[in-house]
């Protein structure tokens, strides 16, 4: 059961409006997660914006990969449901890729490594090893690259752990935990 409420279109913070705006025309509709964080407009639009420059690193199979992976390790069934959905139907990712991602791996083994790398960042907490880092610079990232992997586990955690307080009703189908799978 949520425990914030998904805001109303005519209760949206007049600060929130012009972002919520933009994400459900780009979408189709009002996800409740947003409707929910758009209670907030400081910490909304951060997200947003964060969101907004982050979708324009790495490659949309990696970025949907690394979600994958950072929702499964911080339990976050509401990003695992959207991360899923738009896994298969805007990467394109088949169904055993999604899962493989889920469990900190991909079959291409450039994508393989930012994964593990991801996954590494967060079950550690950032305290990578130095053979970590050397792992993912000799799949072919760049430090700069490596700071958009940051970055995106990052943000991935922001609304994990936001979903993970708030449990937003969810507006894509289930998933089974990877366990599981």
């Amino acid at each position: 059961m949520a425990r914030a409420a998904a805001l109303r279109p005519e209760h949206v913070p007049a600060a929130s409006k012009p972002t919520l705006d933009t994400f459900t025309k780009n979408i189709g509709f009002t996800p409740n997660m947003m409707a929910t964080f758009a209670q907030s407009p400081i910490a909304f639009n951060a997200w947003a914006t964060l969101l907004g420059s982050l979708n324009k690193v790495l490659d949309v199979k990696t970025r949907d990969s690394i979600g994958l992976a950072v929702s499964e390790v911080n339990g976050c069934n509401y990003c695992l449901t959207v991360h899923s959905f738009t896994a298969e139907h805007m990467a394109k990712l088949p169904a055993e890729d999604i899962i493989l991602a889920r469990k900190g791996h991909a079959r291409d083994p450039k994508r393989d490594a930012a994964v593990q790398f991801a996954r590494k960042i967060i079950e550690s907490r950032g305290h990578v090893t130095d053979a970590d880092l050397q792992i993912v610079r000799d799949a072919g990232y760049t430090d700069a690259n490596i700071m958009e992997i940051v970055a995106l586990v990052a943000m991935y955690s922001l609304t994990n752990f936001f979903n993970n307080v708030f449990h937003p009703d969810q507006d894509f189908p289930e998933v089974a935990p990877a366990g599981s799978i």
